[in-house]
């Protein structure tokens, strides 16, 4: 490599330093109470795809109706160290507001980091206990505390201690279009 390429990568690499990668895309996935008769396997929330958010649009997991826990898993293959996480939840193509049903089946969540697929094993990365249904984003990035590294990451809802704050649903669900887990790598030249 000549001194100018050399010098040129060596900019970049000082300027960029590192990219976050989705290390997630079309892992290996396992969902809590697969609802029966549809298409609406573990495996869609990390196709790719998020372009129909609507439960015929073949892009999001849905779980079982009428379940007090949800739970949605994804084995990265390996421990990452984990800087965020990134999950657009089902909307049915509706506006995300105070209005949209889905909201109410996606607060009180949370995200858990694991080297085992049981997540009393695990780190809480992220625990919802304060966002409304006016308030829950969607998307939403989740930021892990520093340093969490693990293989598995777990997210989680229930519905089993009511009453529930005001505008939760009844059950819990998982209906996630998309979850995205971005580890740094290194950019070398």
């Amino acid at each position: 490599m000549d001194v100018a390429k050399l010098c040129t990568v060596l900019t970049l690499f000082l300027n960029l330093g590192a990219a976050y990668v989705n290390v997630a895309l079309n892992k290996s996935t396992w969902q809590k109470y697969v609802y029966v008769g549809r298409s609406w396997g573990a495996e869609r929330a990390v196709d790719g795809q998020k372009t129909n958010l609507s439960e015929l649009g073949n892009q999001c997991t849905v779980s079982g109706n009428r379940k007090t826990t949800a739970e949605w898993k994804v084995d990265l293959g390996k421990v990452y160290q984990i800087h965020h996480i990134f999950i657009q939840y089902r909307t049915d193509n509706l506006e995300w507001s105070l209005l949209n049903g889905m909201t109410s089946r996606f607060l009180g969540f949370s995200v858990f980091i694991s080297n085992t697929t049981n997540k009393k094993d695990g780190i809480l990365c992220f625990k919802d206990s304060y966002y409304t249904k006016a308030t829950i984003p969607n998307p939403i990035n989740i930021t892990c505390p520093r340093n969490v590294s693990g293989r598995v990451v777990i997210y989680y809802n229930n519905r089993t201690h009511p009453p529930y704050p005001a505008g939760y649903s009844t059950y819990a669900y998982n209906e996630l279009c998309e979850v995205e887990v971005y580890c740094m790598y290194l950019l070398l030249p």
